[in-house]
């Protein structure tokens, strides 16, 4: 059975949105329900832990979101080789969520 073609959506966006910003720092939680996603800015010298954006997503879109992620970080390499895993550029976590996994962990 051939897939029917997909329909162009029009994309719309408020202006301060297309800006977008820069994080330098992520956060994951989840429950059975849904993934919560913390993008965040630290300094280097962390006084304050400004949250960026908070993104609630199903379990469903955020495999799919893992997914296309882990093919664009693979397309990345492949055209500007690997990525360094430098531990000494990883910012410590804010105080508040010091007992909770904090930003990227590639050992799971």
């Amino acid at each position: 059975m051939d897939n029917p073609p997909q329909q162009q959506v029009p994309f719309q966006a408020l202006p301060e949105t297309l800006k977008g910003v820069y994080t330098n720092n992520m956060q994951v939680a989840h429950t059975k329900e849904e993934f919560v996603l913390d993008f965040m800015n630290m300094s280097y010298t962390p006084t304050t832990v400004n949250l960026l954006a908070k993104i609630y997503t199903n379990p469903g879109h955020f495999k799919r979101m893992v997914k296309a992620l882990r093919e664009n970080l693979k397309k990345y390499e492949d055209t500007f080789g690997a990525i360094a895993e430098n531990a000494s550029t990883q910012l410590p976590a804010p105080s508040s969520t010091s007992d909770r996994p904090f930003g990227f962990d590639s050992k799971k």
